[in-house]
């Protein structure tokens, strides 16, 4: 199985912006697992400015765009370090691609992207994919790695795309809020009302990056690729998820998916 998984900041890093090292040990392993199962594995890793911000002993994230730069640049190259650091003891080797939007919708470069992810996956090695943050300012002021995951899953013909996030899945209220709230195991597609609901102020589908969840989840399931929304705080859990067993809300595919 072809897999892209995507690892959201607060899953990755204390909320000091330091790394979370247990949970990225973790992490790791399972994925070193279920590579040597079989599965062909390509993460996409958000962090790098969260990452960055605690390596510079930054009292707060910054909202300038040169400081965000500069962060994302010290970020990156730690979270990297650690990520080929931590493979290696299982034996894996990664490698690093860093893109920007033009990479995506240039057919060219989106060619030599594609050729290079297949490649890589031949050799048997582990792209780790990153919104090139320190030139692209649209992804940093509006942009999110769900949809560059859901792009990235769609480009290669996964199989699957697992959003990694602190949330625990799609519900039907604010499960902060309302007590009440159930968890939605399964959504057969993306509707206006769901669409509407993660855009409302307040409501519990906006937060959590609810809305672009759901959008990146149009762009999978309508290229044929199933995606699920998990709690990262569970690695373990990515078992369950790659055997189908119930966990977090799964978005069923409805498309074509690429060859």
């Amino acid at each position: 199985m072809r897999i892209v998984i995507k690892i959201g900041t607060s899953t990755l890093t204390h909320r000091s912006g330091h790394l979370n090292i247990r949970r990225v040990e973790h992490l790791c392993k399972v994925f070193s697992d279920l590579k040597n199962a079989g599965h062909e594995l390509v993460i996409v890793s958000s962090g790098a400015i969260g990452v960055g911000v605690g390596k510079l002993s930054l009292k707060e994230k910054p909202t300038d765009i040169p400081t965000k730069q500069a962060a994302a640049a010290v970020g990156q190259c730690e979270l990297m370090y650690i990520y080929d650091k931590l493979f290696a003891e299982y034996n894996h080797t990664v490698a690093q691609i860093l893109i920007t939007g033009d990479d995506i919708e240039s057919p060219k470069r989106a060619e030599n992207f594609h050729n290079t992810i297949f490649r890589l996956l031949e050799l048997g090695a582990l792209p780790i994919i990153n919104e090139n943050d320190t030139i692209a300012v649209d992804e940093i002021v509006i942009g999110d790695n769900d949809t560059l995951g859901a792009i990235v899953a769609s480009t290669i013909g996964a199989d699957l795309l697992i959003l990694l996030s602190d949330i625990d899945g799609l519900f039907t209220a604010d499960p902060q809020r309302d007590p009440g709230a159930k968890l939605i195991p399964v959504v057969e597609a993306v509707t206006p009302e769901l669409e509407a609901a993660a855009q409302g102020a307040g409501s519990a589908l906006g937060t959590g990056g609810m809305q672009t969840k759901l959008a990146a989840a149009k762009i999978a399931t309508g290229a044929g690729v199933e995606m699920v929304i998990a709690n990262g705080t569970r690695p373990d859990a990515l078992y369950d998820i790659v055997e189908g067993k119930p966990c977090g809300t799964r978005f069923l595919s409805k498309g074509e998916k690429k060859a």
